[in-house]
């Protein structure tokens, strides 16, 4: 089972077969047809004005402002086509990826990049060929409801496949780029999602533990100091209790770094780190890593931390009586392992963390795939891409 979720559903791009009878599938597309004139009215009419009032304006400050909006316009007009194709003709037609923005661009920078948008641009295009389409097809059709009546299914059908493949050449994203980048986009958020939720678990964390402990020794400090001359046994035993807080605030100062990123995966790289998060596990884990040189921190340590979940799983629900962690590198990827000899039954959606290990995997271009029958054994495969340490 991969970490994309994929549904089933009915394959509506291919309606059936035409036939006499004037089924639902006909007469929505008999509604599609006939409504083509009046829609392409509407978009004609648009980019033709949206056209000469930028491209007459040019020679003005405001002329490419004016043609860059109506170009985002026209992204809008392709969106309701796609969404009338959807509803009437089952076609179904991916969402083009939103225009690029970035702070860095400055104003002449986003002017640009609206002014070259090929999802605008191609919308202009199917905009204009549909008028001369749309009398056609009203004509056809309204003209076959009363004189074509036996034989209007299968104009109908021929005319809508000549629609479909109209929308599809021009209303599609523009290549496998265009949908990359949409998925990309999507993942950021869940980059940007995750950091600020372990930016609030360690704020959480120094407030309710170490900060709050060392508060309290501070103040015993404070005691014992007053304490000093006219009772030192009292004195001698809070600065003893004080020693003790001190090694407690340090431990957890410890593990919360660790938690961040543990100095060992700096210093020693991932064997070691893996070795140390096995020993942590309460079952026995075998640790075997074939690496031949460290691949990019970033990379180190999303396989660390997706390791450690995936172990501590292991301990808290797999009932497992051993488990082993294989770590090595084929080509461009980096790979990961992870098998447990447990009761199974794992997946992405029963709360175990999992699916929250797909989504970072997939923010960086990785897979996560999971293989728990119920019964056992569990196997986890995590892939990566390998990219090259960079000195120091």
């Amino acid at each position: 089972m991969t970490a994309r979720i994929v549904t089933t559903e009915p394959d509506v791009d291919r309606p059936p077969a035409p036939r006499f009878a004037f089924d639902r599938h006909t007469w929505k597309e008999i509604a599609y047809l006939l409504s083509n004139l009046p829609i392409a009215v509407l978009g004609f009419t648009y980019v033709v004005t949206m056209l000469a009032t930028g491209v007459g304006l040019a020679v003005t400050v405001i002329g490419l402002p004016v043609l860059a909006a109506g170009l985002l316009g026209a992204r809008q007009l392709g969106k309701a086509e796609r969404g009338r194709a959807r509803a009437l003709i089952g076609l179904r037609i991916e969402e083009p990826s939103p225009l690029p923005r970035s702070r860095d661009e400055g104003f002449f920078g986003r002017l640009w990049s609206g002014l070259k948008d090929p999802v605008g641009w191609r919308t202009v295009l199917y905009e204009f060929i549909r008028l001369p389409w749309g009398v056609l097809t009203f004509a056809i059709t309204l003209t076959g409801l009363f004189v074509l009546w036996p034989v209007l299914p299968f104009i109908v059908r021929g005319l809508t496949n000549a629609d479909r493949a109209m929308a599809r050449a021009l209303l599609s994203p523009s290549d496998e780029l265009e949908r990359r980048i949409a998925e990309l986009e999507s993942d950021r958020g869940v980059v940007v999602d995750t950091a600020a939720a372990d930016l609030r678990r360690i704020e959480r964390d120094l407030h309710d533990g170490a900060q709050a402990r060392l508060v309290n020794l501070a103040m015993g400090l404070g005691l014992a100091k007053e304490k000093l001359l006219e009772d030192p046994d009292a004195a001698a035993a809070m600065v003893d209790e004080a020693h003790g807080e001190v090694k407690l605030a340090l431990q957890e100062l410890r593990d919360l770094a660790r938690g961040i990123h543990p100095a060992i995966l700096t210093d020693r790289g991932l064997d070691a780190a893996l070795s140390s998060v096995a020993s942590r596990c309460t079952v026995p884990v075998k640790v075997t890593a074939d690496l031949p040189q460290r691949p990019a921190a970033a990379i180190e340590g999303i396989a660390y931390f997706t390791v450690s979940e995936l172990l501590q799983n292991v301990s808290k629900h797999s009932g497992a009586r051993s488990a082993s962690v294989d770590v090595w590198r084929s080509a461009d990827r980096l790979l990961i392992q992870v098998r447990d000899d447990g009761r199974g039954g794992a997946s992405l959606d029963k709360g175990t963390g999992m699916s929250g290990l797909a989504d970072r995997l997939g923010a960086v271009d990785g897979l996560f795939v999971v293989d728990s029958p119920d019964g056992g054994p569990t196997t986890v495969t995590a892939e990566l891409p390998w990219r090259d340490r960079t000195p120091a």
